[in-house]
């Protein structure tokens, strides 16, 4: 009797201590069953550690215990290499040089069973690239060159960086020659030919402008010539208009005066103020006589 009651007692000892194993077992599995993606990330599923599936950010459910999940990042990544080099003309040039470079999101299971990552990427395949399209690039230049026209040394790496990575699942963003060093000796003639240079294209400007503000002046000085001939012409033929109709005024009254003698008779009467003449001439024997009243 005794017995059978201290079995009792030992069973309802380890009854909660099961329940706290059970349930502590339940709250594992349930933990490895779910598993988040960070934004800007896929996660690769393996299982047994083989690539199976991508999926996107957010929150997913996996085999606890069997499946595992990596994340690749799909945002823009940023490459940096700094390299020695030589210029056209045989200069010794060092250039630090980067790319910017994305991994195609629908790529990304692709690119992790061939490569094993992004670092297995950059090491294997993206980085030898950009560093063989930079060195064949730098020597195309001659080092003036590569400094006043970066640029189109930009362009050109991109162009064989590009051509190189056509084959892969990643987009070339953008290059940018970030620092070029050359000996100071060579950078100190540069920057004085570039005075020179920048002095000269002032002097150019002056003279331009001396001469716009010349040819103004020439312009402004023919309009005014112009304006005066102009005028001139304008009067000249008002005269000769005003001429032609006094000519034609006196033709027409010397016609008249032909046609009609009384026409000067009249003209005396119309211009007479209405007063005697003062005095009066008489024949060679009779003095003048004044006619004035006294």
């Amino acid at each position: 009797m005794e017995k059978n009651e201290n079995l009792k007692l030992n069973k309802m000892k380890s009854l909660p201590l099961k329940s706290i194993f059970t349930g502590l077992t339940a709250l594992t599995i349930m933990y490895n069953s779910f598993y988040t993606v960070d934004e800007g990330h896929v996660g690769i599923v393996m299982r047994f550690s083989e690539a199976k599936s991508q999926v996107d950010p957010g929150l997913h459910t996996k085999v606890p215990f069997i499946d595992s999940v990596k994340e690749i990042e799909v945002r823009t990544r940023k490459n940096q290499e700094k390299m020695s080099s030589s210029t056209k003309e045989q200069m010794p040039v060092t250039v630090s040089v980067s790319v910017n470079w994305t991994v195609e999101k629908s790529a990304a299971l692709e690119l992790y069973i061939k490569y094993g990552g992004l670092d297995q990427f950059e090491n294997r395949i993206l980085d030898p690239r950009f560093r063989s399209a930079t060195k064949d690039v730098i020597p195309q230049f001659d080092a003036e060159k590569l400094i006043q026209d970066r640029a189109y040394a930009i362009k050109r790496i991109e162009e064989r960086l590009i051509e190189e990575m056509s084959g892969y699942p990643v987009t070339v963003d953008n290059i940018q020659i970030e620092d070029i060093k050359l000996p100071k000796k060579y950078l100190t003639s540069i920057e004085t030919k570039q005075t020179e240079k920048n002095l000269a294209d002032a002097e150019k400007h002056k003279l331009a402008r001396q001469n716009l503000e010349a040819q103004r002046s020439v312009n402004t000085a023919k309009a005014t010539a112009d304006g005066i001939k102009y005028v001139a012409i304008a009067e000249a033929e008002a005269i000769r208009i005003k001429g032609l109709a006094e000519a034609e005024s006196i033709e027409a009254k010397a016609k008249a005066l032909i046609n009609n003698p009384l026409i000067v008779k009249l003209t005396e009467a119309q211009n007479w103020d209405g007063k005697l003449p003062a005095t009066m001439l008489g024949n060679s024997n009779m003095p003048i006589l004044d006619m004035r009243k006294k």
